[in-house]
């Protein structure tokens, strides 16, 4: 079940480079152009889900997918409260709102959390040769 797992994380890596947030006029941001500490731990944490990937450790490899999971959660989020920050000039709450709404997600978080399921939900096949 490695090449499950490993086609997780090879999915959670590609997915931080496409698509992932449209701005207007700016264009689309990966997970670089949004925050750079969060790519560095989206990078992180899937590295070392490769080394419980390579020693086989399931408990590793779940516990990183998770955290992925939450750092994706965490990362929604905080384009949210931050497009609704750069917005916070408008005099009214109505407008904020509505230009915080042209900022809109795409198709590259499917990649991503995808990925990130991937790694969770395999299981260990473990036959009685094996152990």
């Amino acid at each position: 079940m490695k090449n499950i797992q490993l086609l997780g994380l090879l999915l959670v890596v590609v997915g931080s480079f496409l698509p992932l947030v449209h701005v207007p006029i700016i264009g689309n941001w990966n997970y670089w152009k949004i925050d750079h500490y969060l790519a560095i731990a989206c990078w992180f944490l899937s590295a070392c889900a490769l080394f419980g990937i390579v020693n086989g450790s399931m408990k590793i490899v779940r516990t990183f997918g998770v955290l992925l999971i939450l750092l994706f959660i965490f990362t929604l989020i905080a384009i949210k409260f931050q497009s609704l920050e750069y917005f916070n000039f408008l005099p009214f709450k109505s407008w904020r709102e509505a230009f915080a709404g042209v900022v809109k997600l795409r198709w590259g978080w499917v990649i991503e959390f995808f990925g990130a399921f991937l790694m969770i939900i395999t299981k260990n096949n473990k036959t009685a040769t094996q152990i």
